[in-house]
């Protein structure tokens, strides 16, 4: 509707305009939004770039040593952009993911739909939420523990 204000827990922003000092930490959520729009993962496996806003934003989280949530296939972008660090993340159990991942130089770790990886000393949590899960109920078991994690760690 031109003109409607989207709110979401707040007034929604387009992420050119948010610096990390105006927030207490970032979650990327997963799906083909993550693998196609936030990233081009989805067309150019471990060759993938990150849209520019979104690379430069989680640089500055993670920079600032904020916490950031990865999600489902999401964990692809933070293998990308901090892959060089040895981040530990998990997109589950699928082995050519795994593979594109460790790639990108993270180090992936083998996980059940219902837990999380937590990379402590790089801020970084990481859930295989519908990489694996078969309903919402396990999916969402793995990204509310992510959720209390990344909140933890602010």
């Amino acid at each position: 509707m031109p003109g409607a204000e989207l709110r979401a827990r707040g007034k929604v922003r387009d992420v050119a305009s948010v610096k990390a000092g105006e927030i207490d930490g970032l979650i990327f959520p997963g799906g083909f939004g993550a693998a196609k729009n936030l990233s081009d993962y989805a067309f150019k496996g471990p060759d993938c770039s990150v849209n520019a806003d979104v690379a430069r934003l989680a640089k500055e989280v993670h920079a600032a040593h904020k916490p950031i949530g990865v999600v489902c296939i999401a964990p692809v972008i933070a293998a990308k952009l901090f892959g060089a660090d040895h981040v530990k993340i998990t997109i589950g159990t699928d082995k050519n993911t795994a593979k594109d991942i460790e790639k990108m130089g993270a180090q992936h770790v083998a996980c059940p739909v219902s837990e999380i990886v937590v990379d402590e000393e790089q801020k970084l949590v990481s859930t295989p939420a519908y990489m694996l899960a078969k309903n919402i109920r396990e999916a969402a078991e793995g990204i509310e523990k992510l959720v209390r994690a990344v909140i933890r760690l602010a």
